[in-house]
């Protein structure tokens, strides 16, 4: 019993060993004023409130557990922000892509939830049906953000080496539907994946079995959720 359920018995029973898994770890920033007031950002370089860098903080030695070699960010403000304080903690230098950047709002930057309705209402009630702009004028449309954002994942997936994980701190609305289609998951179901709360991670992983990649887990905090003041439509772009 004991040469058959050793140490080796992966290989007497005629299983291959597993090989090291290798990790992307995609998380939204942390938490800035203009997130509580349920303001949307896009484009404008908002930094994080107090809040905010308590949740970076309280992130932080999770993001060290996984014991990244790499850690990758948009170069907007409370992503840096954010990423500055995971650094920290993993002595890891932050990369800058701008590619990873929240979708451009277009003319609803800066406008809560209620201006928006009052505002452009037709565009609040695609959006209220689950489109993540509302084709708000000036904003860039769900192509446009893939176009870039795909590519830019693609190239830091490939970069990490096998058995390895590469940290990447982005925005809630441009991970989700990046996610999707970097999985390669068909448009109807970007309804079906809620928004990334602040600080908020998902986990891709190359399947075991070397049969492509797969999602690991999906909004993963180290912190209480704190939803915005509309969260049935979803958290506003930024």
């Amino acid at each position: 019993v004991s040469e058959i359920c050793g140490a080796d018995s992966g290989r007497s029973l005629g299983r291959a060993p597993r090989r090291p898994v290798t990790r992307l770890v995609l998380v939204r920033h942390a938490q800035t004023a203009w997130n509580l007031e349920g303001r949307a950002q896009g484009h404008t370089d908002v930094g994080l409130d107090e809040t905010g860098l308590a949740q970076a903080e309280a992130l932080a030695p999770y993001v060290a557990a996984m014991a990244p070699t790499a850690l990758w960010s948009s170069d907007l403000t409370r992503a840096q922000q954010t990423a500055t304080v995971l650094a920290s903690a993993t002595g890891l230098d932050v990369r800058s892509d701008r590619r990873l950047r929240e979708f451009d709002a277009g003319e609803r930057a800066g406008l809560t939830t209620a201006e928006f309705a009052d505002t452009f209402p037709e565009a609040y009630a695609s959006w209220r049906e689950g489109h993540i702009t509302g084709h708000v004028p000036g904003a860039e449309t769900v192509a446009d953000v893939v176009a870039r954002m795909v590519p830019a994942l693609r190239e830091i997936w490939e970069s990490t080496p096998a058995g390895e994980t590469t940290v990447v701190v982005a925005h809630g609305a441009c991970l989700k539907v990046s996610l999707l289609a970097f999985l390669g998951w068909p448009d109807p179901l970007l309804g079906t994946l809620r928004g990334l709360d602040n600080c908020g991670w998902s986990g891709l992983e190359d399947d075991a079995h070397g049969l492509g990649i797969r999602l690991a887990s999906y909004n993963e905090t180290a912190h209480p959720a704190v939803h915005g003041p509309d969260f049935a439509s979803d958290a506003p772009v930024g």
